[in-house]
């Protein structure tokens, strides 16, 4: 089961589930948002799959026009953008860890102490999958922003003017809502691109922080339900219409180091993320990146992350923003 979340053209939302086709979506009776969805399934403790099944029987629009004209969102997204957290973790797939090794051979040269990547990539392997009711290994994770930050399936990724460089990161994304007991839940799952600068990272380890504070996408559905052990993909770029470069992504719980619920346990232990209300995009690793493969990206360029189990793909263009200059602090 998958959903998506767009507008209609006077400005109002609706959601719709995918159609069998999957170039349609039925919509669901009385729902708006897939928050308000989320917060029913909650409030009545039930699974959204079965609200949903209740809710189906809207009517249906075409899928494919609201891609064309631009009209489908991220699929959650929160009224209070700073109640949405955006956060990830890397180094949970084997070719994460093989292109963030690569960075650090480049700048420190070949006969350089093992790096930290490598190194917390080893304890993830060793103790990333602890059996049930037991304590794994803590993963690395990062900050990566909040809802202002995610642009819909279609919109353009900004590249800013002190960038050193743009770079997807094809990924899947976990969507969690707190519920008013502060325990989290989590939504679903969905592609996504979280777009990094990885000239700014190799310089300097300390710099992970900085290149990460970018933009991102996420979508265009939602899976509901388990993630597969297995998910194959493919992140492609293309230039001027031609693909300049595509590999396939190996991603599930079969090809990361951690397990899902180790993830979570990291990322939701902390008191401050376990606010009731609030929303969250968990980002969980890339596993090939083109920068790996030496691809120098461009303003223009368009990125296109697919799955099967994901529906259709999402797409997004780079576009270099102007400079806004020196940022002066004004004392009060």
């Amino acid at each position: 089961m998958r959903l998506v979340q767009f507008e209609l053209p006077d400005g109002s939302r609706r959601v719709g589930r995918v159609s069998a086709d999957g170039d349609h979506l039925n919509l669901l009776v009385g729902t708006e948002t897939v928050l308000e969805l989320a917060t029913a399934a909650i409030a009545e403790r039930r699974s959204i799959a079965s609200l949903v099944e209740e809710r189906t029987g809207g009517g249906k629009v075409d899928y494919d026009q609201l891609l064309r004209e631009g009209r489908v969102l991220a699929p959650v997204d929160h009224p209070e953008p700073a109640r949405f957290l955006i956060t990830g973790t890397g180094l949970t797939h084997t070719g994460s860890a093989a292109a963030r090794d690569k960075m650090h051979v480049l700048t420190h040269g070949k006969d350089a102490a093992e790096s930290d990547s490598l190194k917390i990539f080893r304890m993830g392997l060793e103790g990333g999958k602890p059996a049930p009711g037991e304590l794994g290994v803590q993963p690395e994770w990062f900050f990566k922003g909040v809802g202002t930050c995610v642009v819909p399936p279609g919109a353009a990724l900004p590249l800013p003017a002190f960038a050193k460089a743009g770079a997807e990161e094809a990924e899947i994304v976990g969507l969690y809502l707190n519920g008013p007991d502060g325990r989290p839940y989590r939504i679903g799952y969905a592609l996504g691109n979280e777009y990094s600068d990885h000239v700014t990272e190799a310089e300097n380890y300390l710099y992970l922080a900085h290149s990460k504070l970018r933009s991102c996408s996420i979508g265009p559905e939602l899976l509901i339900g388990e993630l597969p052990r297995e998910v194959r993909g493919h992140s492609r770029i293309r230039r001027d219409g031609a693909v300049i470069w595509e590999q396939e992504f190996l991603s599930g719980e079969a090809h990361m180091s951690h397990s899902i619920a180790n993830l979570e346990h990291y990322h939701f232990r902390y008191p401050m993320h376990r606010r009731p209300g609030d929303l969250h995009a968990y980002f969980f690793g890339a596993a090939v990146m083109s920068y790996a493969s030496g691809i120098k990206t461009a303003p223009g360029d368009e990125y296109e992350i697919q799955a099967p189990e994901f529906g259709k793909p999402l797409r997004n263009r780079m576009q270099a923003v102007p400079d806004e200059g020196l940022v002066a602090v004004t004392p009060l």
